[in-house]
């Protein structure tokens, strides 16, 4: 990637080509990932630039697509201890720029699902909030699931929001923007604040 600026800079290449070659230099990135995973549907693609932990691990429907700074991280062992991470995604998913979504126990995104940017799902934390614990840096605690995450089918996620361990969101629902989901959200509502609540019933 470093060769490929450099030689940007030193041949004053038009900025509308060099970004041409960035893009196939990903989307070949790309192609090369689609070996690794469980399974990948048709019509299924991630725009660069994009980090994949354990890909082995994540099964992904038709017609997926994610813009930039994607992050699918599987995580199998961390300190030590194993885990046996399962991500699914539905058919007909897209992601907006930035999102990250991690796991180490079950994350599962149903069909039709919209995701706006800066969108965070995660069915783990570092640590337990215990005394002992406190006693370790974050970096060092263990990994923790409290169970997974489950979004159901047609769920529309509003930009920076944050979906934590546990929670199951219903069909049809919308989760607004900036909001940190805690607790289940039932279908057919709208959703909002920090922790959400319900705001209106669809």
């Amino acid at each position: 990637m470093f060769k490929l600026l450099e030689k940007f800079i030193l041949s004053r290449m038009p900025i509308d080509l060099f970004s041409e070659k960035i893009k196939n230099l990903y989307e070949y990135e790309w192609q090369q990932h689609l070996k690794r995973y469980k399974k990948v549907g048709i019509n299924s693609k991630v725009a660069g630039p994009f980090i994949i932990h354990n890909p082995q691990y994540i099964s992904i429907g038709d017609n997926f697509s994610s813009y930039y700074n994607l992050r699918l991280e599987a995580w199998d062992e961390y300190r030590g201890e194993k885990f046996n991470p399962e991500i699914i995604i539905g058919d007909n998913v897209n992601i907006n720029t930035d999102c990250h979504i991690g796991c180490i126990d079950k994350v599962i995104i149903g069909s039709n699902v919209l995701m706006a940017s800066r969108t965070y799902i995660s069915d783990h934390s570092h640590g337990e909030i215990t005394k002992e614990a406190l006693l370790l840096p974050p970096s060092a605690r263990k990994l923790v699931s409290k169970g997974p995450v489950i979004i159901k089918d047609n769920v529309w996620i509003g930009e920076g929001t944050c979906i934590l361990p546990g929670v199951t969101i219903g069909e049809n629902s919308i989760v607004g923007a900036n909001a940190v989901v805690t607790k289940d959200v039932p279908p057919n509502t709208v959703v909002g604040g920090i922790p959400a609540k319900v705001l209106k019933t669809l």
